[in-house]
């Protein structure tokens, strides 16, 4: 029986539809993976330049990435056991207890630079935890000024144009990764206008 011209039609056209649906997976689904490759690319570039460095821990030698730190309040001190200034390991620490929930982190950076942290990487660690209960983040022993400085306090020199006068030299990250200032060692973790500025860079996150 021949059909009438329209049912042919019809029909060629309900074909075509069905083949463009089965069609649409296939589609979608090489699209995916341009959307994946995308994503670790984003990722990847999340990381500022001031926080993009690795550094062994302290206490053993754990390599640590310092992107991890991306998007907070990040305070950088280098330390000594030896120094005048030793005792402001209470306030640090008292310091990030304080504010970490609200995304403060703390950098400690032991250097014998100023010839008063002559230990070992053990014996510093013991003594900061052991002396003044220390449990903010402290990276491995090294040198934080001159042609020698690690390439975090390189940078650090760079944007501020000041390099460490002594120990517990201070500089503050915010948290899109700009380094915003940097205060001398007399400046105390308790300092009114170094907690203020803290606490206007941590909002109200």
């Amino acid at each position: 029986m021949i059909r009438p011209l329209s049912a042919t039609l019809s029909t060629a056209a309900a074909l075509a539809a069905v083949a463009a649906m089965a069609a649409l997976p296939a589609a979608y689904a090489a699209d995916k993976p341009a959307t994946n490759a995308a994503a670790p690319a984003a990722a990847a570039g999340a990381c500022p330049a001031s926080l993009n460095f690795k550094f062994p821990r302290l206490q053993d030698e754990s390599p640590q990435n310092l992107c991890q730190y991306a998007g907070k309040v990040v305070l950088v001190v280098n330390t000594a056991s030896y120094c005048g200034f030793t005792p402001q390991y209470e306030g640090l620490e008292q310091l990030y207890s304080k504010y970490r929930e609200r995304g403060l982190v703390v950098l400690g950076f032991p250097s014998n630079d100023f010839s008063q942290e002559p230990g070992s990487e053990k014996e510093i660690s013991d003594f900061c935890y052991n002396t003044y209960g220390v449990k903010f983040p402290m990276l491995g022993k090294s040198h934080v000024r001159g042609g020698d400085a690690n390439p975090m306090y390189a940078l650090l020199a760079k944007e501020t144009g000041t390099t460490p006068k002594w120990n517990f030299y201070k500089y503050l990250i915010d948290r899109n990764g700009q380094v915003v200032g940097s205060y001398g060692s007399t400046t105390k973790p308790d300092d009114k206008q170094l907690v203020g500025r803290i606490e206007q860079l941590l909002g109200t996150r």
